[in-house]
């Protein structure tokens, strides 16, 4: 199946929880693409250590999972230079995921 994952928080739970759902999903076989918009363009580097988000970020992309991030979002938070795990992308690129997968889920 081909999963879409929005996440639109970096509340260190629901974001830890939203990677570790789409870790889990790309070790199942499934193909999966996560979209970082609003808030959530700032879980690289975020660490807690109880929720520690970058841990799971990494482990989602290191199984081989697709981030992207809105652009619009990063520049008005001058992060341009700091994310190394995803390219910025635009909206269409986040209708083009919803489009392509089976299923969408929303964090």
């Amino acid at each position: 199946m081909k999963l879409g994952i929005i996440i639109e928080t970096k509340e260190l739970e629901k974001a830890w929880n939203a990677f570790r759902f789409a870790a889990t999903s790309k070790k199942q076989g499934h193909e999966v693409k996560v979209f970082l918009m609003g808030e959530a363009v700032e879980c690289e580097g975020l660490t807690h250590e109880k929720y520690n988000v970058d841990e799971q970020l990494h482990a989602f992309a290191d199984e081989g999972g697709e981030i992207l991030a809105c652009g619009t979002c990063i520049r008005s938070r001058h992060l341009e230079t700091t994310l190394t795990v995803c390219p910025i992308s635009t909206m269409v690129d986040c209708v083009n995921m919803v489009v392509w997968a089976d299923k969408t889920v929303t964090f």
